[in-house]
C-alpha cells in the first residue's frame, strides 16, 4: 500500500498495465477520493507529460460529465492525481455485454451530450472506451474520464508508428490514428471510438476479432465489421446504420458534430419504443459542422486513381513470378502529382 502525504489509502481498486488506482480519503476534510498513479518507478518523461496533461485539461473543463481533479500531487520520481471518489464504476466492469436497448440509449445519449461540451471546447479526448466510461450503479448517470492523450489543437498530423506503441486503445482506434493513412486527427476521431464502445455494447464483442496488432490496424483502415443488427437481433436497420456511420473509414463519411449524433439517437429511441413506426429514418438530418473544415479528400482524380489502383492489383496477382510494372506520373509543377501518390499510399 502506498503512502501519500495529506491521504489516508484504503484499498487497491485497478491495477492496470501502466497505471494502478487507489481508494481512500483527504486526511483534512475526509472527502472520499481517489488517487490514480503511474506504475512504472522510473516513467520517462512522455508518460510524465501525458500523465499531468489529463489533470491540465480536466481541471479547465467545467461541463456536466467531466471528473474534475482535486489535486495533482509530487509521489516519489512521478506524480499523484486525486480525484473525487463519487462512487461511479467503470462501464467495462459494471455492465454485462450485450445490454439492452432500455440501457442503452440512456448511456448513448448522454456521452454525445458530454461529447457537444468537448468538441464546442476544442478538446480531442482520443481515447474513449468502456474503461474510460463511468456509471454511477444508482443514478445511472455518465461520466468520462482521461484525458491523457487528449488533445487542444484542432487538429494532429500522426506519424508512422509501431501498432505496439501507437497512442491510445489498439481496439478503438480510428484509421487515421494508425499514421497508415494521409489523413489528419481531428474531433471527428472521437466518433470513431464512440461508435466502437456502441457496438461492444450492444453486439458483447469488438467489431475486429484478432489480437495480431498489424492485423487490427490493417481492419481499422480496410475492413468492415459484421453488421451489428446480425450479431443482435434487437437492433434496428436505423441504429445499425447509426453505428456504421459512426465507424466511416474516413472522417467526412462520420458524424460532423455531437448534436447531430445525438438528435438521431433520440429518433432510434423514438422508432425503437414505437415499434409500428416502419418508415425508413434518413440520418444527419441535423448534423451541421460548426467550423469550417476543408475535406482532406483527393478530388478530380478518379480516373488517375482507378489506373494506379489497377496496376496494383495487376502486380499483386503476379506475385512470385517477377512480372512488374512501372508507373510514371507526370504534370505541371503544382498540378498535384505528390497528393495522387500519397493518395495511392
Amino acid at each position: 500500500m502506498i503512502r501519500l502525504q495529506g491521504y489516508q489509502v484504503a484499498e487497491l481498486v485497478y491495477s492496470g498495465s501502466k497505471t494502478v488506482l487507489y481508494r481512500g480519503h483527504r486526511l483534512s476534510d475526509h472527502q472520499p477520493v481517489l488517487i490514480k498513479l503511474l506504475k512504472a518507478e522510473y516513467p520517462t518523461f512522455s508518460e510524465l507529460l501525458r500523465f499531468r496533461n489529463q489533470y491540465t485539461i480536466a481541471k479547465t473543463l467545467t461541463l456536466p460529465g467531466i471528473v474534475q481533479p482535486l489535486a495533482l500531487e509530487d509521489y516519489h520520481h512521478h506524480y499523484a492525481l486525486v480525484m473525487p471518489d463519487e462512487g461511479y464504476e467503470a462501464l467495462s466492469s459494471r455492465l454485462l455485454m450485450p445490454i439492452a436497448l432500455a440501457d442503452f440509449f440512456p448511456i448513448a445519449l448522454q456521452l454525445s451530450q458530454i461529447l457537444q461540451g468537448l468538441h464546442r471546447s476544442r478538446v480531442i479526448h482520443k481515447d474513449i472506451k468502456p474503461a474510460n466510461i463511468l456509471i454511477h450503479p444508482e443514478t445511472g448517470h455518465i461520466k468520462l474520464i482521461d484525458f491523457s492523450l487528449s488533445s487542444l489543437l484542432p487538429k494532429e498530423n500522426p506519424v508512422l508508428q509501431n501498432p505496439h506503441v501507437l497512442e491510445g486503445s489498439l481496439a478503438y482506434l480510428a484509421p487515421e490514428q494508425t499514421g497508415r493513412m494521409n489523413r489528419g486527427i481531428d474531433y471527428r476521431t472521437d466518433f470513431y471510438a464512440l461508435g466502437v464502445t456502441f457496438y461492444e455494447l450492444l453486439t458483447g464483442q469488438l467489431p475486429f476479432q484478432t489480437a495480431d496488432p498489424m492485423e487490427l490496424v490493417h481492419c481499422h483502415i480496410a475492413q468492415q465489421p459484421p453488421a451489428p443488427a446480425s450479431l443482435n437481433a434487437a437492433i434496428r436497420p436505423d441504429l445499425n446504420a447509426l453505428l456504421l456511420k459512426l465507424m466511416a473509414k474516413t472522417a467526412e463519411a462520420r458524424y460532423q458534430s455531437a448534436f447531430g449524433l445525438q438528435r438521431d439517437l433520440e429518433l432510434c429511441q423514438q422508432r425503437w419504443q414505437s415499434p409500428e413506426d416502419a418508415h425508413p429514418l434518413v440520418l444527419g438530418q441535423w448534423d451541421v459542422c460548426d467550423r469550417f473544415i476543408i475535406p482532406e479528400k483527393l478530388y478530380g482524380r478518379e480516373t488517375e486513381v482507378a489506373s494506379l489502383l489497377a496496376a496494383f492489383d495487376r502486380i499483386s496477382g503476379n506475385a512470385g513470378t517477377g512480372v512488374g510494372e512501372l508507373m510514371l506520373v507526370s504534370g505541371f509543377s503544382g498540378i498535384g502529382k505528390t497528393a495522387l501518390v500519397n493518395e495511392i499510399h
